[in-house]
């Protein structure tokens, strides 16, 4: 069984999401634990990028920053390596199927097996490409997660049906950011994916306070936050872990009251 299973156990699930290498490579090692000692209990590492299409202007610029730091996928798995020598936290990678292919696919996740990466979010590889690697993943013991959008409802069986891991449920349309409403009818949308899985649904895009924290873990099995997180760095650079776990504390506590 899939670790990622352990991040559902207590509770509504708080899942953090940083980019790799922003500011530093050290600096990412330091956050990730952090994150976890202040609450989280799954955490996304984004592989830097130059054209992450799914992500709003805060990610975006936390690419760039990582890239100008010439960070590498070798550079990721070289945290994960560090981070697994300190906790067995589940860690999934959100990376865009490039980088993924450009490694190649066999090495890549046979790195990810051997290193202890639980599962890829891949937020451009449409579901009739997820062939292209989800046997490889699935035999070094990685989870492809599932993406299901507000305009996906015809195809939420499809995905649905062989999703592994957890699903990751879109709260809006557009990129990520933080934003002051969520106005998607979640309801409608996880009643629809539980007829057809028992995996966990975990809610992400957008959700940056508290109050919406609480309001989703009603009805949702995690939480997702990764502007507001990637935001909180580029604030205070190499002096953010103070922060960080201010934040963290305060919306894992939010997601189980």
């Amino acid at each position: 069984m899939s670790n990622i299973v352990n991040a559902f156990k207590n509770g509504t699930a708080f899942i953090g999401f940083l980019t790799a290498g922003d500011p530093t490579i050290d600096k990412t090692v330091e956050y990730i634990l952090a994150m976890e000692e202040a609450g989280c209990d799954l955490i996304e590492i984004g592989i830097p990028f130059s054209d992450p299409m799914a992500e709003g202007v805060v990610i975006q610029d936390a690419n760039v920053r990582a890239l100008k730091h010439n960070t590498t996928a070798d550079d990721v798995f070289g945290i994960v390596k560090r981070v697994r020598e300190k906790t067995d936290i589940p860690l999934v990678f959100l990376t865009y199927i490039n980088p993924v292919f450009f490694y190649g696919y066999e090495e890549f996740f046979k790195k990810c097996g051997e290193l202890g990466v639980d599962g890829i979010i891949s937020p451009d590889l449409p579901y009739e490409e997820k062939g292209e690697i989800k046997d490889i993943a699935l035999e070094n013991g990685v989870d492809v997660i599932s993406l299901i959008a507000p305009t996906s409802s015809e195809r939420i069986k499809m995905i649905a049906g062989d999703a592994t891991g957890f699903i990751y449920v879109v709260s809006s349309l557009g990129v990520t950011g933080m934003r002051s409403e969520i106005k998607t009818d979640l309801n409608s949308i996880l009643k629809d994916i539980r007829e057809v899985t028992d995996l966990p649904l975990a809610v992400g895009f957008g959700i940056n306070t508290p109050k919406q924290a609480e309001d989703i873990s009603k009805i949702a099995d995690g939480v997702i936050v990764g502007s507001a997180i990637v935001k909180i760095i580029e604030e205070h650079g190499e002096n953010a872990t103070k922060y960080l776990k201010e934040y963290v504390s305060c919306m894992k506590k939010a997601c189980n009251k």
